[in-house]
């Protein structure tokens, strides 16, 4: 499936889909089971072309369980995912299966500092929007090579400044008002799956800007964020380009300069 979106803003990767299914692609890059990895490393390598799938064994991290859609993984990370984001477990660290862990997991100790308590980490993690994927498998791959009835739930831009300025404003032109996009915190796989997951339930679902995530920032471009849409306003958004401002000469300026 071919994207005018991103034809219209220049993109320098491939848009991405996120599939479930019950069929693993073959060939598909995919985490050892057991083995620590990073969904948006995984994102990336999907946007500059290859199929990239998921499993309830090889999410690579807690994080990115509970980004991906299988449940709450969080509830599986020693020391309290709680105290992990904010100011570490010092007293689990001391004992004995935490000082295992902590050699691996140095973190857990002083904490990441992304919430100034516990208790504040602990209403983040709480609000979050938890979905159980209906399928074995998570499958990212370009949006051009779709299957013929492969239907996406999630489609991911990665995208610079100016065409995310772009992407912004054509997901409010044909919407009431100048909010139809929102840019909360998570993880970079909160903010490409179940966030915009979350939003596809809604009449009028928003768009989600991410990768503003810290700890994931290293696997992409330092002007690179994503711009993450459910599939039903993809659809909408791309049914507009030809008739919106992405035809006029102020935005022809703009993506000149992104050749």
């Amino acid at each position: 499936m071919k994207s005018k979106i991103a034809e219209s803003v220049n993109l320098r990767y491939a848009p991405v889909a996120i599939v479930f299914t019950n069929e693993k692609p073959e060939g598909a890059t995919q985490f050892k089971e057991g083995r620590w990895g990073c969904v948006v490393a995984m994102l990336q390598a999907a946007a500059k072309g290859r199929i990239t799938v998921f499993d309830r064994k090889t999410y690579g991290c807690s994080g990115g369980g509970t980004g991906l859609g299988f449940g709450n993984t969080y509830i599986n990370m020693p020391g309290g995912i709680e105290y992990f984001l904010s100011m570490g477990n010092k007293e689990f660290c001391q004992s004995e299966i935490g000082k295992n862990i902590v050699k691996n997991l140095p973190a857990l100790e002083h904490g990441e500092a992304y919430k100034k308590t516990p208790e504040f980490a602990k209403s983040f993690i709480d609000a979050l929007p938890y979905y159980d994927v209906p399928t074995e498998y998570v499958v990212f791959k370009p949006l051009e090579i779709l299957l013929s009835g492969e239907k996406p739930e999630v489609v991911v831009f990665l995208a610079a400044p100016d065409q995310l300025s772009a992407m912004v404003v054509l997901a409010n032109y044909a919407r009431h008002g100048g909010d139809n996009v929102i840019v909360p915190m998570g993880a970079g796989c909160h903010s490409i799956c179940i966030i915009p997951l979350n939003e596809g339930k809604s009449d009028n679902p928003r768009g989600v800007i991410g990768l503003i995530d810290v700890s994931a920032r290293k696997h992409v471009a330092k002007d690179i964020l994503s711009f993450s849409v459910p599939y039903k306003m993809f659809l909408e958004m791309e049914s507009n380009v030809e008739e919106s401002f992405l035809t006029r000469d102020e935005w022809l300026k703009i993506k000149k300069r992104n050749q």
